[in-house]
């Protein structure tokens, strides 16, 4: 084979070096497709954050696929491409870090707690959880396997209270849907998803809620394909404007 003039090689060799420099190399990091995989729950306070890293990092694009966080994880743990996890408990997240799916250690990001959604109104006067046990009141849950699932049984369950709800759902998004649509008087979902559908929803603050706390833990994949501008995304939600976007959602601060 012949060899390329001296100086083809030599721009060879600057090309290369520029595209070590480029977005995703070097710099800040960010740059090119980044796909963040988050519970539902996160849904309007990832968003935020997904538009003001895009504009804090000229080049990237950030996806964001929301869901209950135990499917996101069987999702990640078959192979699903992502380059960010954030879920809405440690148990969901150790699905995806005693697979070995992770780079690296979670970091817990913010606390959600629950609250009985009900319409605008209050029209069956709840006012706790022995409430929802009346004759005539329908109420949706999240299904088990699901972190607000999980956190209304162990609520349930301090408050003594045993109930059949007419829905299980796969995200407190789905929860929280049955109240908006008129089709349950009641639903357990996180206090920060009923502070999105105030226009819609009345929440009510039960003191057993603080029974069931939940940590919101963030990691980079192991199979990130653009790892580096995931780094940078975690960074940001960590960082003061991504607090800021957490509180503004209702989440409260991770612990000290």
């Amino acid at each position: 084979m012949r060899r390329p003039p001296a100086a083809l090689a030599a721009a060879v060799v600057l090309l290369l070096a520029a595209g070590c420099n480029g977005p995703g190399a070097g710099g800040d990091g960010a740059g090119g497709r980044l796909t963040v995989l988050a519970a539902a729950s996160l849904t309007e306070s990832f968003t935020r954050l997904g538009a003001e890293f895009e504009a804090a990092h000229p080049g990237t694009t950030v996806t964001l696929s929301f869901a209950g966080s135990a499917a996101l994880a069987t999702q990640i743990n078959q192979g699903a491409p992502a380059d960010v996890f954030a879920a809405a408990s440690p148990d969901t997240m150790r699905t995806v870090t005693d697979a070995g799916d992770a780079d690296g250690e979670p970091v817990t990001v913010a606390r959600n707690q629950l609250v009985i959604a009900v319409p605008e109104g209050n029209p069956r006067r709840v006012a706790g959880l022995a409430d929802l046990t009346r004759p005539g009141v329908k109420v949706a849950l999240c299904a088990e396997q699901v972190p607000c699932g999980a956190a209304a049984r162990t609520a349930l369950g301090a408050a003594g209270v045993a109930l059949t709800p007419v829905t299980l759902e796969r995200d407190v998004k789905g929860a929280l849907s049955k109240v908006r649509l008129g089709e349950v008087d009641a639903a357990l979902v996180y206090r920060t998803d009923a502070t999105a559908a105030a226009s819609d929803v009345d929440a009510v603050e039960f003191p057993e809620s603080a029974r069931a706390v939940n940590d919101y833990p963030v990691v980079v994949l192991r199979r990130a394909g653009n790892p580096a501008a995931a780094r940078e995304f975690v960074a940001y939600v960590r960082s003061e404007r991504g607090r800021a976007a957490l509180t503004a959602a209702g989440f409260q601060p991770p612990p000290a």
